[in-house]
């Protein structure tokens, strides 16, 4: 986790100071890039310990296509409690975007998670629905979970294997609009075998407390992803728009600069086969050799 430090004192030595939305002010710079070869290790901070119930359940509840905050309180994770109404809910959020993109705010009911020629729901305007075969389901949603991951089994080398959580039409609505708002997938063939790796694409990275979810959660969903495939876990991209220190979190930072790595040996091991990614259960993971420095407390910025 060399290159999440050599940026976290980037931002230090050559952030702008910058108003923002919360009051706190940050530090921050525009654009960065971190790399993880998910061959070698699972990409986990050492220089502070990660919650991993936390990162492992929220991705969870966004594959389910949830939005209300009641699953994630059930088992005791509480990060996006600050931003739900007194019902849990959070407006149309990831999990909506993900599984139900379209125009309408409030969350409906996915039509089944079962497969793709009941579950997959698609705009019946696309060209490309009779030739994929696709239901003409009379609906403007759509599945992006799903009909990507069909698009990696029958067209693996696509370039169109994208995910998006920004939907202009309905981020007045989201109690909070997506920070890490669009991820792709990749693909390549070496030796028979099919590799899979992904690329996030994050507007806007507080980088002490939630870059380092957002690593660990992407780098979880690559492996999700590649389970479901039959394909190798091969990398993680991170690229940062807005790469931001609050002012509240410098001494946190420095304190964990002055932290000594240790060596990457996390690994994550899927218990249990799944076809589909919103199958996935907590209990199907585990992850071993992870040893890290003590948590470093920091107040989040609402």
């Amino acid at each position: 986790m060399y290159q999440y430090l050599e940026l976290m004192q980037q931002v230090l030595d050559k952030g702008s100071f910058r108003k923002d939305r919360t009051g706190v002010g940050t530090r921050a710079l525009f654009g960065g890039q971190m790399r993880f070869d998910l061959k070698e290790s699972f990409p986990l901070l050492t220089t502070k310990k990660l919650h991993l119930k936390s990162i492992i359940h929220e991705l969870i509840w966004f594959l389910k296509g949830d939005t209300n905050i009641k699953y994630l309180q059930e088992n005791g994770v509480t990060i996006w409690d600050e931003w739900a109404d007194k019902d849990g809910n959070l407006g149309p959020v990831y999990g909506k975007q993900w599984r139900g993109f379209s125009a309408e705010g409030t969350y409906a009911t996915i039509l089944g998670n079962t497969g793709y020629e009941d579950g997959l729901v698609i705009n019946p305007d696309d060209h490309d629905n009779k030739e994929l075969g696709f239901k003409n389901l009379e609906t403007t949603s759509i599945d992006q979970i799903g009909k990507v991951l069909w698009y990696l089994k029958k067209f693996p080398f696509s370039r169109r294997h994208i995910v998006c959580a920004w939907n202009p039409l309905v981020i007045d609505q989201m109690a909070l609009p997506p920070c890490h708002c669009l991820f792709q997938f990749f693909v390549r063939e070496e030796n028979g075998k099919k590799y899979l790796s992904c690329q996030l694409y994050q507007r806007s990275c507080d980088f002490f407390l939630g870059v380092p979810f957002n690593i660990a959660s992407y780098s979880l969903l690559t492996y999700i992803f590649a389970d479901c495939l039959g394909y190798v876990p091969d990398e993680f991209v991170w690229t940062g728009g807005d790469v931001h220190l609050y002012d509240n979190h410098i001494e946190q930072a420095k304190l964990q600069l002055s932290r000594h790595p240790l060596p990457p040996s996390a690994q994550l091991y899927i218990r249990n086969h799944h076809e589909f990614p919103w199958e996935y259960k907590f209990d199907d993971f585990e992850i071993t050799g992870y040893e890290s420095h003590p948590a470093i407390k920091a107040p989040i910025a609402v």
